[in-house]
């Protein structure tokens, strides 16, 4: 199915090692967000990558955890996602973790479910 439409795409920027209740953050926010109908998100794991604390963390032979950065992005509709920000803020102020959330405004070319 083609799908065209405009959207807008929420890109929250983590740390691996973020924690809500025991759980790792991007996790809980994933569930959480299908929970609440949204259309769907990706989370990436980068190899190497800095935030606000300028503090370098990367993927070395010799780490067991480095903290690795994490990018969960979000897409869906601009009503829908503009409803969820306080839900996801409400999420990392708990966790005590930082975070830079971004949005942007995307063209959907394409929407639709596997075969799988």
């Amino acid at each position: 199915m083609r799908v065209e439409s405009t959207g807008k795409l929420l890109r929250i920027f983590i740390g691996e090692d973020d924690r809500y209740e025991g759980k790792p953050l991007f996790e809980v926010i994933v569930k959480r967000i299908r929970e609440l109908g949204i259309a769907g998100a990706t989370v990436i794991r980068g190899i190497e990558g800095y935030g606000a604390g300028s503090v370098i963390h990367k993927l070395s032979l010799l780490d067991l955890s480095a903290d690795l950065p994490i990018v969960i992005e979000i897409v869906d509709s601009e009503e829908k996602i503009l409803s969820i920000i306080p839900e996801i803020e409400r999420l990392i102020e708990k966790s005590g973790g930082g975070a830079l959330i971004t949005l942007e405004k995307v063209e959907v070319i394409r929407y639709s479910p596997g075969k799988g």
